[in-house]
């Protein structure tokens, strides 16, 4: 998934090939994507926006040790990078 809107939602809706992000009281922000599973973005500084979007840095990279993504989360878009 390059450039496009990520579902926002209370939790993350991992029956989709969908990127998406939630927050939890404990945890903190939350960000998953498929293939990869769920990663914490405690060590990135998150901006929440008015509309429930948020923006991410610095850029995030994940891997699973054969795959990895990286890339940019800026008002909710994801584009890979």
């Amino acid at each position: 998934m390059s450039g496009g809107a990520i579902r926002v939602q209370g939790h993350a809706d991992m029956a989709e090939s969908n990127i998406c992000y939630w927050k939890t009281a404990d945890q903190g922000w939350l960000i998953y994507f498929p293939g990869l599973g769920v990663g914490s973005l405690r060590k990135h500084t998150v901006e929440e926006h008015e509309d429930g979007t948020i923006s991410v840095t610095p850029s995030i990279l994940t891997s699973n040790g054969m795959t990895q993504r990286h890339g940019y989360l800026r008002i909710g878009v994801w584009s890979d990078g």
